[in-house]
């Protein structure tokens, strides 16, 4: 089967791409908006994109009527995000902040989340997730009706437990994060782990 999506199957690429490059990672960021208030969405269109330096990228869609959404319009003003990451203690109040709100309305309060402060951004951290991204705006992309927003981490902060001090990494084996599958609601668990080690 071979798909057309510049041309007969074109209206069916998210649909497609979405349910076939699967698991995604969900970056649940967090902004502020011009009046102090949070915004919290989630965005399973992310990934780390470097190290040297350290890049991360969503893709924030717009609303139905052309308008970008709330943290399209926040990281355009204020040029600070927080990714915080998403794993099975709070998929439910992640999926809760994916509601379309009021421009103005935060999605914390609604999800009865509580945040934190960030070091070196204004937006805070959402305190429940199981780690947090600062990050500042390098640059967005416009690519015909697509928004890559690219951010520098500046600081990362992470649940005690699930950094192992003496080898400098994360232990996986307790880091439960969830995935986006297919559209419009599926979800994964990542608790089925197996390691390969890559050849010589």
């Amino acid at each position: 089967m071979e798909l057309d999506l510049e041309g007969k199957h074109a209206d069916r690429a998210y649909a497609i791409l979405a349910s076939l490059v699967t698991p995604r990672p969900i970056a649940w960021v967090t902004t502020l908006g011009p009046d102090g208030v949070v915004n919290a969405a989630p965005f399973s269109f992310f990934n780390v994109l470097g190290a040297d330096p350290p890049i991360v990228g969503f893709c924030p869609g717009d609303r139905d009527d052309g308008t970008p959404k709330d943290t399209a319009r926040n990281v355009r003003l204020t040029h600070e995000f927080v990714v915080n990451l998403v794993d099975e203690s709070v998929a439910e109040a992640m999926n809760m902040t994916a509601a379309t709100l009021p421009y103005g309305e935060s999605e914390i309060v609604r999800a009865g989340l509580t945040t934190l402060p960030s070091s070196v951004v204004k937006p805070p951290r959402i305190a429940e997730a199981p780690a947090s991204l600062e990050c500042t705006e390098w640059g967005t992309l416009q690519i015909g009706g697509n928004r890559l927003i690219i951010g520098l981490v500046k600081r990362v902060h992470v649940r005690d437990e699930l950094f192992d001090e003496e080898t400098m990494r994360i232990r996986s084996e307790r880091y439960q994060v969830v995935g986006r599958m297919a559209s419009p609601h599926w979800y994964c668990h990542t608790t089925d782990l197996f390691e390969m080690k890559r050849p010589e």
